[in-house]
């Protein structure tokens, strides 16, 4: 690739901590057999972050900057919320159009558009220009609305579609679609999309076509990358996106804590396909973590019941029980190898600490994937014939799942405040001694893995999850008594959602196999 000239180009309005970070991290790009110069719009309302793009031109070669011709505010919070109207919209546009002018102008043979808020693994430039393809984007995951969910910038339809609304038609083959199309961008590959964007190289092939970001203005849709995207697909020029080195996205400015976690667990790994090579694809090992407390009259026995069609071992923490929860326990899984562990005084109070201990003796057994289930949870029955076949590929080593919060034994609860079935949580993980694992140091809601585990290669399931937690009155009424007592302040959880644990007519939706 030797002589290849590439502009990396970027409208910038951005707060001082984030762009600080962005611009320490672009210049790791490896650059060898290429010259790369950089076209930044200073579009700051903020002095500090002029100064940094000034200090960033006087210490690298290459650098133009313009200032932008106006300042409108571009806002965001800790919510999630980014808030454009249409004019920063087509201000944007403007500004990378005058970017692609200077590419032409100049003959580089590619412009490579990054948001301000983006952190590259070194070797991303390298692998996107050996796709050889005229338009295609980096991969990175975004919590958008802060709900544990990390959805892609890249789609497949309209404005964000992850299925093919002309092929797709019901409930189930839609969920499905979305799964798979997820899924299948979390291991290392090329794969054609329908829309893109933030992270984007782009061809000179493409842009002497016609490739730009002004507003088709027959079209609704919202955001120039829309299109932008629509335009080179009407030019003949296919999209594509690359999964092998994912970006990093400051959506927040509390992200800036977990670059260190991102850079030490992603970028320092060659690469994912070397680092799953030494995985075994055949006769692992699966194990079964769990917490239980006097769950005698409960849902206990129904459960392992299930759990005893596919486990290998359990491991099972008794955290204070005065009923005869251990005895159900051992006679249900009589056969199966248990390591029970007795807590004489309950550590629930102080949820992470029971949390660890459950993690400890769990490492403690050397498990090769572990299934971290409560007393009153159990998959649908699909589970039984898949499970196999999770634990014995090698693409992936988290798996993530829909819980379903039943309020009777045949309906499930779906609401504003009781929607967890909308999103996917690990429950399956494979064990990697080497791996650095932390934990959410919160007494209550920690989390029942550490926090850093979806720093692995994750990918979710279509299959769901059901918690029978609160599916009778009376144990909604001693969870909504407990709660109050362990979180009295609501601190560690959400005010709204357990005041409504009570609710006479919650709106429920009736289960369907």
């Amino acid at each position: 690739m030797g002589d290849c000239r590439i502009l990396i180009g970027s409208p910038i309005h951005r707060k001082p901590n984030i762009l600080k970070e962005f611009l320490k991290y672009l210049p790791n790009i490896e650059s060898d057999g290429l010259e790369v110069n950089y076209f930044f719009v200073d579009d700051n309302i903020e002095p500090e972050s002029t100064a940094l793009l000034s200090q960033f031109s006087e210490e690298h070669e290459g650098v133009t900057i313009i200032p932008s011709n106006s300042r409108n505010l571009f806002m965001s919070d800790e919510k999630g919320t980014h808030i454009w109207n249409s004019n920063l919209v087509w201000k944007v546009a403007e500004y990378k159009n005058q970017i692609i002018e200077f590419a032409l102008k100049n003959n580089y043979d590619y412009l490579f558009f990054i948001d301000s808020d983006i952190l590259l693994h070194p070797k991303t430039l390298q692998q996107l220009i050996s796709t050889k393809k005229d338009i295609i984007s980096e991969i990175f995951w975004t919590d958008f609305k802060g709900i544990g969910m990390e959805l892609p910038q890249v789609w497949l339809q309209d404005e964000y579609s992850f299925y093919y609304k002309e092929t797709e038609k019901t409930s189930v083959d839609i969920n499905k679609s979305i799964t798979n199309f997820l899924s299948k961008l979390k291991y290392p590959g090329v794969y054609e999309v329908g829309g893109l964007g933030a992270c984007t190289l782009i061809s000179k092939h493409a842009l002497q076509k016609g490739a730009n970001f002004s507003r088709i203005k027959n079209l609704s849709f919202a955001g120039e990358d829309r299109h932008f995207c629509i335009r080179a697909i009407a030019l003949g020029l296919d999209l594509h996106v690359d999964t092998h080195y994912p970006a990093f996205h400051i959506y927040r400015e509390s992200d800036i804590n977990r670059i260190p976690a991102f850079f030490e667990s992603v970028i320092s790994q060659s690469s994912r396909r070397t680092y799953i090579r030494n995985f075994k694809s055949s006769n692992n090992k699966l194990t079964l973590s769990m917490v239980v407390k006097n769950e005698a009259n409960n849902y206990l026995k129904k459960v392992l019941c299930e759990h005893r069609r596919y486990i290998d071992e359990a491991v099972i923490i008794d955290d204070g029980s005065t009923d005869n929860t251990v005895e159900i326990c051992l006679e249900t899984l009589e056969g199966i190898p248990v390591h029970l562990i007795k807590n004489d005084i309950s550590k629930f109070s102080n949820e992470v600490e029971l949390r660890k201990q459950q993690w400890l003796e769990t490492i403690k057994t050397n498990p090769d994937w572990i299934l971290n289930l409560d007393a009153d949870e159990m998959f649908e029955e699909q589970f039984r014939t898949n499970v196999r076949t999770m634990i014995n590929q090698t693409q992936f080593d988290v798996l993530c799942f829909r819980l379903y919060d039943f309020w009777d034994m045949e309906h499930y609860r779906d609401d504003e405040l009781w929607c967890a079935h909308k999103t996917y949580r690990p429950f399956l993980v494979r064990y990697q001694k080497d791996f650095p694992y932390k934990w959410n140091e919160l007494a209550q809601h920690c989390g029942r893995f550490p926090r850093n585990i979806l720093l692995k290669p994750y990918t979710m399931s279509s299959i769901r999850l059901k918690h029978f937690g609160w599916a009778n009155q009376s144990r909604r009424e001693a969870k909504y008594k407990r709660y109050l007592e362990l979180d009295p302040e609501f601190k560690y959880g959400s005010k709204e959602q357990t005041l409504s644990i009570l609710d006479k007519e919650p709106n429920l939706v009736k289960w369907e196999d």
